[in-house]
């Protein structure tokens, strides 16, 4: 029977879904591609509706659109491929299926949001946020606990095997207590039953296959039922932090002693361990890393060697991790995290440019639009947190110009002004300030409620929402020097260089410049807040000054291009 508490579907949720799905994707197994049902919505939307609205209104998933195909891909980088862990199966659900999960799953992610299934500091696979706010949050309160002069110390946790590990009943009951609706409960709990795949390689006999795990990857809605189900374990830390990254964990804490820090870890390891046990998934107790932070004063300092036993296992400090793609060292170093992007990039150019050898192979837009899409992401992951410093920058710079011959096919005699023309890509110098200035941008003015980054901003800047962490750090940076202040959001030059404050008050000042003729800077993702806030404009009004915003930062590219990297005369 319909569910008396399921909304109306409305053509305005389809177009929203369909707005999501790429027309590229590869279709299975009914071979219906996005473009087919985008042609169809635009021309008779009535007919996805009719289709949809009776699953949504009864909450059933029926079980014809259970089955999927899984192309098994083998995981880059593994020393023996003899093990099925070595290997990674990519799930193609039929697309009217995909379809339905994302309306539900945009319905399913506000109520859980407005109901605190959600916790706020959970980054992993939500609209809105990404590894740059997991790790800029991190950074953050990494100075800042550091300010009180407290010893700092991270461990950082992976639950095995996440998604496989959701237990049916278990999230279905977490749901029906957190006062989700009935129908949405219905359906997760009717999603999670009886699913099917069949195994797409060479040699396959083609059979469909039961799974009986939790909650498949590459189904849509996945993430969202595997980030509620693993939102208990989220406690509050004093002096620190528990920051999630999907199924990655990093605890923080602060004392005045590194053993100090140890004893607490241990602690807060045997709790986040307890809870994990009552949900009936388990840590990899082999991928703990521990690291003591240090402050750059202390880079020639001793380091601490205090190791951690969990488990029966002893874990040494890390003189570098790498956490979410992002190289972190204790002083916070970036010489680390580049020089490892550039290694990668390296060995994946040498594979690029073979398709274009000088005097033959690609044209010259076709190698412009492989640097563009390939090498610069590669070579600049990580820029938008991390500033290379001068070594790092000559470094990128020198592979940055091969990158511009092979595009243009120039001598190695021409000048590199005019090859950064001709190659029509900036230099590295350029390419970094931009991406730091659009990451700052998306910070400033993302919802506090669902970005932690931008819930530590100072209350003083000027965002629309009042609302800011209750974890954070910073009250106890109060009473200290002029540096560790919040910079003066209307002085384009602070008195002190921007590296001396908070990271989150450096990134926000990078704003200035676009948002100066603002009252308010604009808020984003407004639809991702479940609660209505007070006084606050129409979600049109402060998207069409939010366009114009990353349209400034696109011209101060070409302004800056043009005044530091002045062409020479032909």
């Amino acid at each position: 029977m319909p569910q008396s508490s399921a909304p109306p579907l409305t053509k305005e949720e389809i177009a929203h879904a369909l707005s999501r799905s790429s027309s590229s994707s590869a279709p299975a197994p009914d071979w219906i591609p996005y473009s087919t049902w985008k042609r169809v919505n635009s021309i008779n939307p009535s007919i996805l509706l009719q289709i949809l609205s009776p699953l949504v209104s009864l909450g059933y998933h029926p079980a014809s659109l259970k089955g999927a195909n899984g192309v098994v891909l083998d995981k880059p980088g593994k020393a023996s491929y003899e093990s099925p862990t070595s290997f990674r199966i990519i799930v193609l659900l039929r697309t009217v299926s995909i379809i339905r999960e994302r309306i539900i799953a945009a319905r399913l992610l506000l109520v859980a949001r407005a109901r605190g299934l959600i916790h706020p500091n959970q980054c992993g696979s939500l609209p809105g946020l990404s590894t740059y706010h997991a790790c800029l949050t991190l950074m953050n309160d990494v100075r800042t606990l550091q300010r009180p002069c407290l010893k700092v110390s991270s461990l950082f946790l992976d639950i095995k095997a996440g998604l496989d590990n959701v237990d049916n009943p278990t999230l279905t009951r977490i749901l029906r207590e957190g006062g989700i609706p009935s129908y949405l409960v219905s359906w997760v709990a009717s999603f999670l039953g009886e699913l099917s795949c069949t195994l797409v390689f060479q040699g396959t006999p083609g059979t469909p296959a039961p799974v009986n795990i939790g909650a498949p990857q590459g189904f849509p809605i996945s993430p969202l039922l595997f980030l509620i189900y693993v939102s208990p374990l989220h406690f509050r830390i004093p002096r620190g932090l528990m920051l999630s990254y999907m199924d990655d964990f990093a605890l923080t804490t602060a004392f005045i002693s590194y053993r100090g820090n140890i004893c607490r870890l241990q602690g807060l390891f045997r709790t986040i361990q307890a809870k994990v046990a009552r949900l009936g998934i388990s840590l990899s107790i082999l991928k703990t890393e521990l690291i003591h932070w240090r402050t750059p004063s202390q880079r020639h300092s001793p380091m601490c060697l205090s190791p951690i036993q969990l488990d029966g296992e002893i874990f040494c400090p890390c003189d570098s991790l790498r956490w979410l793609g992002y190289w972190f060292t204790p002083t916070l170093s970036t010489s680390t995290h580049f020089s490892r992007r550039l290694a990668l990039v390296k060995g994946a150019f040498a594979l690029i440019r073979r398709l274009s050898p000088p005097g033959a192979g690609l044209a010259p837009y076709l190698c412009h639009r492989l640097a563009t899409s390939r090498v610069a992401p590669i070579l600049l992951y990580g820029a938008d947190l991390f500033t290379p410093n001068v070594g790092s920058l000559m470094r990128l710079d020198t592979f940055w110009h091969k990158v511009q011959r092979w595009a243009t096919n120039c001598f190695s005699s021409t000048p590199i002004g005019i090859l950064a023309i001709e190659s029509c890509l900036p230099h590295i110098q350029l390419l970094v300030s931009q991406r730091q200035r659009l990451a700052a941008l998306r910070t400033a003015c993302s919802p506090p409620s669902i970005n932690p980054a931008t819930a530590r901003l100072h209350p003083s800047f000027p965002s629309l929402p009042s609302y800011r962490a209750p974890d954070s750090s910073r009250a106890r940076t109060k009473g200290r020097s002029s540096v560790y202040l919040p910079l003066s959001w209307k002085t384009p030059r602070p008195s002190r260089p921007l590296r001396n404050h908070l990271p989150i008050d450096a990134v926000a000042h990078r704003t200035i410049a676009f948002t100066g003729g603002l009252s308010r800077v604009p808020m984003i993702n407004a639809h991702l807040v479940p609660e209505v806030l007070p006084n606050l404009p129409p979600r049109s009004l402060m998207e069409s000054t939010y366009s114009p915003l990353k349209k400034r930062v696109r011209e101060a590219l070409i302004e800056h291009w043009s005044r530091l990297f002045p062409p020479p005369a032909y």
